[in-house]
């Protein structure tokens, strides 16, 4: 049985338009934009020029550095830029710019690695750095990375399917249709941990996905399908893990500090296709969706696409956007150039024709609490405002800021309007520099 976690809220999960919609293909774009750049850690170093052909898998990214991870061609063709590019953040990105030939002619190493089996627990964290596996819930954190900082410590494998954001349906639609994927990166994770048993967590009201990820595990026992309470941020690391295991990870601290891993579902589906098929991640399954979308879609596309191609695919704007964001609407972040890509981190693509953010421009506090009472994390969010709208970064540490996941609970039952998350980042983001300065200075 599931646990509680502190806090929370009950949005409307919105997933109608697309949770019954199978995943479609798209024609491939006529060229794909790579940013050096789409996970968290070190940018990758290009390593092809202008004029060079690349096949489909081809690695044209890497770094030597451990916290980063390499970026391969999700097309073959050639070379036609490597320059600086508008990236989903809002910046110019050093990308690598491909021309597709529109033969998907697979680069040599592309080739089946055997099966979990018949693989070591050593080769397996070797093939997920080299595939370039991400977390690809949203936060990008490279996979390999991550593995390694929890090896010895590990004692509880988790699989977050709970994809508690409205809108989003890409990784419930991976359980019904490529559930297989699931169960295989799953097996593939116990591997490398060297553990017997795993949960696979899914919020309940994904129930035809608990049932096909139940029916194909069966008797084994090895992997268990766990109904979580629908309530977000049930996927958030830290309220998951209390969740299923009811440990507290501390401030400051990681599951790992706890004995627990997690990992999104579409991640451990990466590590099975790159194990069965060689291929490294070069696409992805992205839902398109919103009040300004025409036939909203669950879209598996190149990495690298333009976002407008997406747009397109849908069907076009029906309405004129307010606001398109990439992610969901609790955590994503606005877009402000429809020429970005795609990037590892797309999980979702949302455009609003209307005002449906609930801003205003004048906010003010009316001391009720809720935010207090929704915040997962138990902080004190409108005293974390209040101090940053001060220009007190260090009393915002005190009332530990950092432990913020910006889920937006209080932002979204806040009936002063106030920017609480955007305080909440820009503290942090003052302390940051704050630490910077410091370390600088002695």
């Amino acid at each position: 049985m599931a646990l509680f976690f502190r806090g929370g809220i009950h949005p409307n999960d919105m997933k109608k338009a697309t949770a019954h919609k199978p995943i479609e293909r798209i024609p491939p774009p006529v060229q794909v934009i790579l940013p050096m750049s789409m996970h968290i850690g070190a940018p990758c170093k290009p390593l092809v020029a202008v004029g060079d052909e690349v096949l489909l898998g081809q690695k044209v990214g890497d770094s030597d550095e451990h916290l980063s991870a390499p970026v391969h061609s999700s097309v073959s063709g050639k070379v036609t830029a490597v320059e600086p590019r508008p990236h989903p953040n809002g910046s110019d990105v050093l990308s690598v710019v491909i021309e597709n030939d529109f033969n998907d002619t697979p680069h040599e190493s592309v080739r089946p690695f055997g099966s979990v089996g018949s693989l070591s627990g050593e080769a397996i964290l070797h093939l997920i750095r080299t595939s370039g596996i991400v977390g690809l819930g949203g936060a990008t954190f490279p996979t390999h990375a991550k593995i390694s900082s929890g090896l010895g410590s590990v004692e509880t494998l988790i699989i977050n399917c709970a994809e508690c954001e409205p809108y989003i349906t890409s990784d419930h639609r991976i359980m019904l249709e490529h559930p297989e994927e699931v169960i295989g990166g799953t097996h593939a994770l116990m591997k490398v941990f060297g553990l017997t048993r795993a949960v696979i967590a899914v919020e309940a009201n994904k129930y035809n996905a608990i049932e096909k990820l139940r029916s194909l595990i069966g008797r084994s026992g090895d992997i268990e399908v766990r109904a979580l309470h629908t309530i977000y941020p049930q996927g958030a690391e830290k309220q998951l893990v209390r969740t299923v295991t009811g440990k507290e990870i501390p401030p400051g601290k990681f599951p790992a500090d706890v004995g627990c891993a997690v990992y999104n579902t579409d991640t451990a589906a990466a590590v099975h296709r790159a194990i069965t098929t060689g291929m490294p991640l070069v696409r992805r399954i992205v839902t398109v969706s919103g009040s300004a979308v025409s036939n909203p879609k669950n879209l598996y596309i190149p990495i690298g696409t333009p976002l407008e191609n997406l747009i397109e695919a849908t069907g076009g704007f029906k309405e004129e956007p307010k606001k398109v964001i990439m992610g969901g609407p609790m955590m994503g972040v606005a877009l402000h150039n429809l020429q970005a890509p795609v990037i590892k981190a797309t999980n979702a693509v949302l455009s609003f024709a209307r005002d449906e953010d609930k801003t205003s421009r004048h906010p003010v506090c009316i001391r009720c609490g809720k935010c207090v009472g929704v915040c997962p994390m138990k902080l004190l969010p409108l005293y974390i405002y209040m101090y940053q709208q001060k220009e007190q970064p260090d009393e915002c540490e005190k009332l530990n800021v950092s432990d913020c996941i910006e889920c937006g609970c209080c932002s979204y039952v806040c009936p002063g309007r106030l920017y609480l998350v955007q305080s909440m980042r820009t503290a942090k983001a003052q302390l940051k520099k704050i630490g910077e300065v410091k370390k600088h200075v002695d």
